[in-house]
Order: structure tokens, then C-alpha cells, then sequence
């Protein structure tokens, strides 16, 4: 057997990165017995904390980049332990020693919202494209009560442009006084900080709340819930003088009172997938099946595993940059539960998991007896705009 010493110089390098939450840990194994990679291979979060503990930490070891911050470990952590922020932690000293280990997808990626604040690439004169044709005014706080925040999927993938416009046009209908920013917004900075890029991070962050001052936001609706988790837990300052809700909350409070106008009967199947920051990182259960329990002819089912227990969709923490072989991608199981289940269209409200649905939708060929769509878009059905 070897014995090897505990690394002090490597033990600061993970408390100094944010990672101290290590001493805390039990090494019961039952965050790895709730990992959703090891559905589909092996996967030890609490070995990776262990070496973390004693400063042994693999640069090379792609292990580190596996982790979607889905947060299943987190929740059920007998002892509480912050998991995701090691691994975090790890990866901020794996980009400032080993930047090339990287996975050339995510480091593309990083580039690119270096230089133009998205993840694409595209150009940030482009970033309000999205909303041509549709009358959407920049935002004014002496004319508008609050900002829509699309997120860079949505404004920039074309496969989504339709949930951007979507909730635009659900905005108008119900009487939402809004505005956007366009080509001032950058990226939330979300997946870069879980991805490690600290720096990156502040960066884009600096950015935005340099826009929110210049335009005295008050208010603000965002379509991504890490766009959500990132305004109200990683922006100091934001949520105390702004508010920040999620498009689900902002259509439950109006079914409550009973201004969502929902005419048009659907006859459709529905199976509602929980995304895991809308869910475990914010505890918004309910809301979004409030809204599609409101509308006519629905008939609305959970996933096998749903609500605390979802299974991640395989997007997060950056991975939604990352590539995944095929046999180990989250969303191909969904789908294939989904398709299973009778359903005729798989709901959720996250950017990530849409673009992972829609992808597993082709390579599994199930295009022809499953419909992916964001809620926005089902209830800009249900209201008889589409």
C-alpha cells in the first residue's frame, strides 16, 4: 500500500480558491450514491473531496470537468457540505496552471465571452436580433417597470430565438411595462464561474451591474434560471435593490389572480421536466406547474424522478459547452422516459435543458412522436398567439 503526505501548498491553493468547504466532510459516499453520473458510469465526488482535503488534487484527471452543479449532491449532504464549490475550486487552480487541459470546447467558449460577452462568439451588436419585428423598445426606466433578460442561449441560438420572442410576446399581452437591454447585456456569467474562470466572471458581472446602475433597473424578469440563481446569490448588492424573478413566477402570480388568459384547449400530454436551478438551487416547484396545470385540455405528468429528485439534464456547471459521449447524456434518458410515458410534448424552463432535449430528440430520431418547448411557448399557444 502507498502512503502518501498531505500537500499543504495544495490544500491553501483549494481553501484560497473557495474550496474550503472540504473539512467539513464525513466521507460517508452518499454524495456519490446521489451523483446522476453514475446512472451511466462511475463517478466518486466524495474521493475527488478527500484528495481535495489533503491537497492531491489530479490536474489531469478529467474527472474534475464531469461535475453539472446539478446540486443533488449539495441537498442531500448529511453534513451540509458546499460540494459543487470544491470542485469549483479545483477547476479555478486546474485554469490559472493547466489552462491548455481544458476542454478546448470550453475554452472556445471562454473566449468568446471574453471578447464579445457570449459564449458563440457572435457578434454583441447581434444580441437583440431576437426581438426584430416585434416592437421592443430599449429599456427606459421613465417608461418601463421592468427589464427582460433573455439569457445568450435565447438571444443567440437559433434553435431558441422562439422562447426569447415567445416571452416577449407574453410579456406585452399581459400588460408587462418591459424593455430590453440589447447589446449592453452580457452573459450572466453563470457556467464560466462553476467552470472556474473567476476573473471571466467578475468581469461579465462588473459589466452588468454597470448597466443595471446606468439604467436604474428595479425590476427583472429572466428566462434562464441560472441567469436567476447567478443575479440573486452571485451579484452582491443586486437583489436588495432589485428584484429578480423567474418567468414561471411571474405567470403564476397571474394565473393566481386570474389574468392569464388561457382560451385555447391544447388536447396535448404533457411531462414537465424540473430544471435543476429552477428547482434545487431555488425551490421553484410549483409555480410552473400552477401554470400548466391552468391550461385547458392538458394533461400534465412528472418525470419518473421529478422535484427534489430530478435528474439533470447535463448542462450545467458548463458542461453545456462541453462535449458528452453518446450513452452518458442525462437528456437522452429524459427523452426516451418522456416518449415512454405517452407524452406529446416535454415542457421545462431553462435555455440549457432545452437545447440538451432538442439535441437527444434528433440523435434519437424521436422528432416525429416528441415536441420539446419551453413554457413560454405553450402558454403563448394556450392564449391563441402563437
Amino acid at each position: 500500500m502507498e502512503y502518501l503526505a498531505p500537500f499543504k501548498e495544495g490544500i491553501d491553493l483549494i481553501r484560497e480558491a473557495g474550496g474550503d468547504a472540504f473539512k467539513l466532510c464525513w466521507q460517508c459516499s452518499l454524495c456519490s450514491a446521489s451523483c446522476p453520473w453514475n446512472t451511466v458510469r462511475t463517478f466518486m465526488p466524495h474521493k475527488m473531496i478527500c484528495q481535495s482535503r489533503y491537497g492531491l488534487v489530479d490536474l489531469e484527471d478529467e474527472d474534475w470537468w464531469l461535475c453539472s452543479t446539478c446540486n443533488m449532491c449539495v441537498s442531500r449532504c448529511p453534513r451540509g457540505v458546499a460540494i459543487t464549490d470544491i470542485i469549483r475550486a479545483a477547476r479555478k487552480i486546474m485554469l490559472e496552471f493547466q489552462y491548455e487541459r481544458a476542454p478546448a470546447s470550453l475554452r472556445n467558449a471562454m473566449g468568446s465571452l471574453s471578447s464579445e460577452g457570449n459564449p458563440w462568439g457572435s457578434e454583441r451588436s447581434k444580441r437583440a436580433v431576437w426581438a426584430e419585428n416585434l416592437g421592443i423598445q430599449p429599456y427606459s426606466s421613465d417608461q418601463h417597470e421592468v427589464l427582460y433578460f433573455p439569457c445568450c442561449v435565447p438571444a443567440y441560438d437559433p434553435k431558441l430565438g422562439s422562447v426569447a420572442r415567445a416571452t416577449a410576446t407574453l410579456l406585452r399581452s399581459t400588460g408587462a411595462s418591459f424593455g430590453i437591454l440589447g447589446e449592453k447585456e452580457s452573459c450572466c456569467g453563470e457556467s464560466v464561474r462553476k467552470a472556474g474562470h473567476e476573473s471571466l466572471f467578475e468581469s461579465l458581472r462588473k459589466s452588468n451591474l454597470a448597466a443595471f446602475k446606468e439604467k436604474e433597473i428595479k425590476e427583472i424578469i429572466v428566462t434562464s434560471p441560472h441567469c436567476l440563481t447567478t443575479f440573486k446569490q452571485e451579484y452582491p448588492g443586486l437583489d436588495g435593490e432589485t428584484k429578480v424573478i423567474h418567468l414561471t413566477q411571474y405567470l403564476a402570480d397571474l394565473v393566481e389572480k386570474g389574468k392569464l388568459p388561457l382560451n385555447k384547449s391544447l388536447h396535448k400530454r404533457i411531462v414537465y421536466h424540473d430544471p435543476c436551478y429552477l428547482g434545487r438551487h431555488n425551490g421553484i416547484y410549483e409555480e410552473p406547474r400552477r401554470v400548466l396545470g391552468s391550461v385547458p385540455g392538458v394533461t400534465l405528468m412528472d418525470e419518473v424522478e421529478c422535484r427534489e429528485n430530478s435528474l439533470c439534464c447535463g448542462g450545467g456547471g458548463g458542461r453545456i459547452w462541453m462535449e458528452t459521449v453518446k450513452g452518458q447524456r442525462f437528456s437522452d434518458i429524459l427523452v426516451e422516459q418522456a416518449v415512454e410515458m405517452g407524452a406529446d410534448i416535454l415542457v421545462t424552463a431553462c435555455p440549457y435543458c432545452l437545447l440538451n432535449f432538442k439535441d437527444s430528440v434528433v440523435t434519437s430520431d424521436k422528432g416525429n412522436v416528441l415536441e420539446v418547448k419551453d413554457i413560454s411557448e405553450v402558454v403563448l399557444a394556450a392564449m391563441g398567439e402563437e
